[in-house]
């Protein structure tokens, strides 16, 4: 443990939340992937989706010091990300309620979008992605982790796994649509370099992360 390090799973009332929390921090291979994407980068960033504030708590422990909007549209959540955030005693960091179908704030930096886009028709994930994409900064990084939609049997798990976190009142939402690989090309081509690759970690899940590049 590194001295100062914020204990995220202890910022938390519920005792729920702080399950969450720590079993995400031990299990989910997202958080030490987006680390060193984002770790020289002097751009502030938008987080879409930000449930719990958990990415921003991550940073944070990972020295990024630059300021983040978080944004997420389940205010139960937003409000325990502000509750976390006073106990943590870090700056620089804005939690708000926000529901991407409606638009996103304005923003000019580096974007995050992670596990949200399954919930959104596919009109709504192409002008959300647009959005997005128009908010990055040359030389940032819109960062996006899907599950992809094809025939694997880890799909099907994850498929499972949303359907689950719904029954359990978890989500707000069932899952609307999956996106494919091709659909992230077709849609953030345009704006710069897209990779995408797998990040399943020790995970049954078919998710990837998609990393648009901005020139």
């Amino acid at each position: 443990m590194k001295h100062g390090e914020i204990q995220i799973p202890s910022l938390y009332r519920k005792r729920s939340d702080r399950c969450y929390v720590a079993c995400k921090l031990r299990s989910d291979p997202l958080y030490q992937a987006i680390t060193p994407l984002l770790r020289d980068s002097p751009h502030p960033l938008l987080d879409v989706g930000c449930g719990l504030g958990l990415l921003s708590f991550h940073l944070r422990n990972e020295g990024i010091r630059v300021p983040i909007h978080a944004v997420d549209y389940d205010p139960r959540k937003i409000d325990e990300a502000r509750m976390a955030s006073l106990r943590a005693r870090v700056t620089g960091l804005r939690f708000s309620t926000n529901d991407a179908r409606e638009g996103l704030p304005e923003h000019h930096g580096n974007v995050t979008i992670l596990d949200i886009l399954q919930f959104f028709t596919p009109e709504e994930q192409q002008r959300l992605l647009r959005d997005a994409a128009a908010r990055v900064a040359p030389g940032g990084l819109l960062i996006v982790r899907s599950g992809l939609r094809d025939r694997s049997a880890r799909f099907a798990v994850t498929i499972a796994g949303d359907l689950l976190a719904r029954a359990t009142w978890w989500m707000k939402a069932a899952p609307v649509h999956y996106p494919c690989a091709a659909d992230f090309r077709r849609i953030l081509s345009p704006s710069g370099e897209v990779s995408i690759d797998p990040l399943w970690g020790a995970t049954p899940f078919n998710n990837h992360l998609i990393v648009l590049r901005k020139p």
